[in-house]
């Protein structure tokens, strides 16, 4: 009795259907990924700069920091020369000992003339207490310019407003800081954020709130955070207005492919893992967490 032969082609494409399937199932799972799911690869660590100037003019004394220098709050990043600004104060404290005299004098002759009212004529004593007035707005004056003395020589320290690092900085001694003009930046390094680009088809499925992980290329720890919002507009480079006529003025082109615009999506770091170096412009992958049980609710909200 023969055997009955087993049936190879048969075996063949059942073999190859079942991988066009998982190879169909393959694609199209990679399409919606891509297409549809909340993740972005084009994404960026953000920080904010800080521009820092001399509140008063002049030479640079001291500089006590260094490029890339972390510092706190309150420490002293350089100081203006103090010699100038000392003997403006003290030009201010003999005006205001000087306007003090004047007006003590004049306080004693309005009250001398007030007492002869009977023998002096009136416009005499209208006169003197007109000069009491003016004497006491210039002594009020003087103590405005001594004020403002005491703040530029306490301004003459620069001080850095916020925990940061110094980036970019190349300031010496001797050179020459002008009154409002940035001499150098400080990163606030309790200001990191991600900014992530995400596609305007992929916003129906975000929100504030979601989890969000982060991996920073060429870090193998990912970093955790959360949507804190979603901007609310972006630059429209197919309209501008007509000159003269502050009309829209659309170009008329239409491409066959359309690409979807990127979204700024700013997302709040809440874990970064040990080691790991911020540096801001650094490349992020943003992954959203669909699932209900990983949406933090946004700050400010109550039940």
């Amino acid at each position: 009795m023969r055997s009955k032969a087993f049936p190879y082609p048969l075996l063949k494409i059942g073999v190859t259907v079942l991988l066009a399937l998982l190879a169909s199932w393959t694609l199209w799972q990679l399409y919606a990924y891509y297409t549809y799911a909340p993740q972005t690869r084009d994404g960026r660590l953000r920080a904010d700069t800080i521009p820092l100037a001399a509140d008063v003019s002049g030479r640079v004394e001291a500089v006590l920091v260094h490029d890339n220098e972390v510092v706190k709050r309150g420490q002293t990043l350089f100081v203006i020369d103090t010699a100038r600004l000392t003997n403006d104060l003290a030009e201010a404290d003999a005006a205001v000992a000087t306007a003090q005299a004047q007006l003590a004098s004049a306080q004693r002759e309005d009250k001398r003339y007030r007492t002869l009212a009977d023998v002096v004529a009136p416009q005499e004593v209208d006169n003197r207490r007109s000069a009491v007035e003016e004497a006491r707005a210039r002594h009020a004056q003087a103590l405005a310019s001594r004020e403002r003395a005491r703040i530029n020589l306490d301004r003459a320290k620069v001080v850095a407003p916020v925990n940061g690092i110094v980036t970019n900085f190349s300031l010496r001694p001797g050179a020459y800081a002008t009154a409002g003009q940035p001499v150098m930046a400080l990163l606030d390094r309790d200001s990191f954020y991600v900014s992530g680009y995400f596609e305007e088809t992929k916003l129906a499925r975000m929100h504030a709130g979601m989890s969000a992980q982060v991996r920073i290329m060429g870090e193998d720890r990912p970093l955790r955070g959360h949507v804190e919002g979603v901007s609310a507009g972006i630059e429209d480079r197919e309209r501008t207005t007509a000159p003269g006529t502050l009309l829209a003025n659309v170009n008329p082109t239409f491409s066959w492919i359309r690409l979807a615009q990127r979204v700024p999506v700013r997302i709040a770091l809440d874990e970064v893992p040990p080691g790991v170096t911020l540096v801001a412009g650094r490349t992020a992958t943003v992954s959203l967490e669909e699932s209900d049980s990983t949406i933090r609710k946004p700050a400010g909200t109550t039940e």
